[in-house]
């Protein structure tokens, strides 16, 4: 999230006001009142990007940021809450007579029968990363394709395509070509390189058919690997997992938007890792915070933030 910094004076008040109303007036618990107020900031930062204030965003407005909610494949149950939060905070602008209309009373709550692909949850992903047999070649490449994917974002043919001339492991950096040809950067987390890396110990065994050298991931004939075939190895192993949801080959792109919009991630960065913006060739990154946007990806992203917790604890011991 951008810092309260970049905000005015009178949006920082009104927002210290709604988290005192919370504790006090609706005796609220500590974590409810974090989620409430991550939710306004959410929208507080959306409406920073188009020049508006909270106080003076219409209700076009905010529709737009529910609609790049789902844009972004947040699933319906997460847009719900935070549409509920934000409705809670323009019900208190409403009461205390900053606004005079509610801009959220005639939007609708998303619909949870929406059909998008499955989130799979923080605890569903370390259990799919479980199922692997690392001491093979397809499992240690498996777990990471599957790091790779939900670290990045990646959609499941950018993920076939990966070369590794894509690959900036110094900088931490990815180069992903997507839909259209439009090229992106993407930083890339150590927990997925270093399984990239584990997994070339076994990639340097085999046999790779002429052509084939740069790319990253490759079966059994020394080629890439099809979309189908990723789809039905993270569908495999989340049946093994014994995970009843219906899984589909974006399933680990949305729980990455998901888990880092939950998080607290800036949607501009995520709308940049997601690759919505149109960008046709890589020379346009220049004009891109690229360390605000790995910021933004490294704290927040559920694999990083778990990792840095490990390291912690590991120092303390």
């Amino acid at each position: 999230m951008e810092t309260s910094n970049n905000y005015t004076d009178t949006e920082n008040q009104i927002i210290k006001k709604f988290t005192s109303f919370l504790k006090f007036e609706r005796n609220l618990s500590a974590n409810s009142v974090s989620a409430y107020i991550s939710d306004v900031e959410k929208l507080q930062s959306f409406l920073y990007n188009q020049n508006v204030s909270l106080v003076t965003a219409g209700r076009e407005i905010v529709q737009q940021f529910i609609y790049q909610l789902h844009d972004l494949g947040i699933s319906p149950n997460s847009q719900a809450r935070i549409l509920s939060g934000i409705k809670s905070f323009y019900n208190f602008l409403r009461l205390d007579d900053y606004i005079s209309v509610n801009p959220t009373d005639l939007i609708d709550t998303p619909k949870i029968g929406r059909k998008l692909p499955e989130v799979l949850s923080i605890e569903e992903i370390d259990m799919v990363l479980r199922v692997p047999d690392l001491s093979t070649t397809e499992g240690q490449r498996n777990k990471a394709i599957i790091e790779t994917i939900y670290s990045c974002g990646l959609r499941v043919s950018e993920a076939v395509n990966l070369k590794f001339t894509d690959i900036y492991a110094d900088q931490g950096y990815i180069i992903v070509t997507g839909k259209g040809n439009k090229q992106r950067l993407i930083p890339i987390s150590d927990s997925a390189l270093n399984e990239i890396n584990k997994y070339m110990l076994f990639r340097n065994e085999q046999k790779i058919k002429k052509g084939y050298d740069n790319f990253v991931f490759i079966n059994r004939l020394g080629t890439t690997l099809s979309r189908i075939m990723i789809f039905n190895i993270i569908k495999d192993y989340c049946d093994k997992a014994g995970i009843k949801k219906t899984i589909s080959p974006h399933t680990l792109r949305h729980s990455f938007a998901t888990h880092l919009l939950e998080g607290g991630a800036n949607l501009r960065a995520i709308q940049m890792m997601l690759g919505h913006e149109k960008i046709t060739t890589t020379e346009i990154y220049t004009h891109i915070d690229r360390t605000f946007i790995k910021n933004e990806i490294f704290s927040h992203h559920p694999r990083n933030k778990r990792r840095e917790g490990d390291e912690e604890k590991q120092l303390t011991q």
